[in-house]
């Protein structure tokens, strides 16, 4: 069932629907995040406007969404390496050493 929410983000509020209550945590988290980053780019960088920062604020949270991911693919890509490699030795069509 969607639950209205409001949620605040640079002193703005928005008004948007949770499909879930776990949704509906995610999306204040992320709020709270985004809120947290903008206050520590607006002490670091004073006369800055909200469209700078908030520009900032967008390019660092998808720089780490990348990075994660990356992250992410090259440690499936290792568990498929590892996988394959005991399916190997468990059939003994592995190298012998």
């Amino acid at each position: 069932m969607d639950q209205k929410i409001s949620i605040k983000i640079a002193e703005r509020t928005f008004n948007l629907t949770a499909s879930s209550p776990q949704q509906e945590e995610v999306i204040r988290l992320a709020a709270d995040a985004i809120n947290r980053r903008l206050d520590g780019y607006t002490r670091k960088n004073p006369g800055k406007t909200l469209v700078e920062l908030m520009s900032m604020v967008a390019l660092n949270e998808c720089a780490c969404r990348i990075s994660f991911q990356r992250d992410i693919d090259a440690r499936k890509a290792e568990a498929e390496q590892l996988s394959s490699d005991l399916a190997n030795y468990l059939t003994g069509t592995g190298k012998q050493q």
